[in-house]
């Protein structure tokens, strides 16, 4: 089996529709894919409309989330999408996300940036706007060749002349709030440097007494030694290890099913959920 447990369409900053996901993860080859966009769950629905048979859907979300100043994600999957609770915290960030990109609008603007507002929005689309989209229009006109250079401090990175912060989660009262949904929690990318400040290893081990399920560790932004010490991160802590690609279309250069999850670690993933169960394809239409 081919897993992919992080994927995301235009529900928030991917460029393919949830449909046109779900398909093109058949036609590569795998077996299960989980679409988790951030802090949403609104491409759900299409998704399972379309998916093709011979291919299961996880359902998921990524969540935004701020520990010790610095940013983290929580890949939730499995979860009741209608739990008040969950729910209600997942439309407190995303609410947060419009003034947010509008205040880095109004930061590049200042330095001299002549990106508009319109330009972000229609970038955006009827996805959640965020910093990849911000990034996007700023390669739109030529300020940066990629959406990645705009990540930096000279921009959008965490602290960078253009960055604005938004609400994010305590990641422990994520880890509740998922839980008492009945998912399953996943650290993101745990040591993706290149992406900013990330989190101390003290604060995995704090998290996994908390009940943290597992670590992204097969994952494009870390390297064959970030891989192997996390990994014995996992294996101290009695953590899962997940691999997945972050695929966001055209908008990034990782590919559907670069990294996969071993189909234990995703049997033990469907077994400790109880929000919601993985959707076999039954042809799409």
């Amino acid at each position: 089996m081919r897993i992919d447990l992080h994927t995301h369409s235009t529900a928030s900053d991917g460029t393919d529709t949830p449909a046109q996901l779900v398909r093109k993860a058949a036609a590569t080859g795998l077996d299960v894919i989980a679409l988790t966009d951030h802090d949403t769950t609104r491409g759900h629905a299409e998704a399972v409309a379309a998916l093709p048979e011979g291919l299961t859907l996880v359902t998921g979300a990524e969540l935004s989330c701020r520990v010790g100043g610095v940013s983290m994600h929580m890949l939730a999957y499995l979860f009741d999408p209608e739990e008040p609770a969950l729910l209600a915290e997942r439309e407190l960030v995303r609410d947060d996300r419009v003034p947010r990109a509008q205040g880095m609008v109004a930061k590049l603007n200042a330095l001299g940036v002549p990106v508009t507002w319109e330009q972000v929005a229609r970038i955006a689309g009827d996805g959640s706007v965020g910093r990849p989209h911000v990034a996007a229009a700023l390669v739109e006109l030529g300020v940066v060749p990629t959406v990645g250079d705009a990540f930096t401090q000279d921009w959008l990175a965490d602290g960078g002349r253009a960055f604005v912060e938004k609400h994010e989660t305590d990641p422990f009262e994520a880890l509740r709030l998922i839980k008492g949904a009945g998912g399953v929690a996943v650290f993101a990318h745990p040591a993706a440097a290149k992406r900013g400040r990330t989190v101390p290893e003290t604060t995995i081990a704090e998290l996994a007494a908390a009940g943290l399920d597992g670590i992204e560790v097969d994952h494009m932004d870390h390297d064959a030694d970030t891989r192997t010490r996390l990994r014995g991160t996992a294996r101290e802590l009695g953590l899962l290890v997940t691999g997945s690609s972050d695929y966001h279309g055209s908008r990034k250069t990782c590919v559907l099913g670069e990294y996969t999850t071993d189909p234990e670690v995703y049997g033990e993933i469907t077994r400790r959920a109880f929000g919601a169960f993985p959707v076999p394809g039954a042809g799409g239409v």
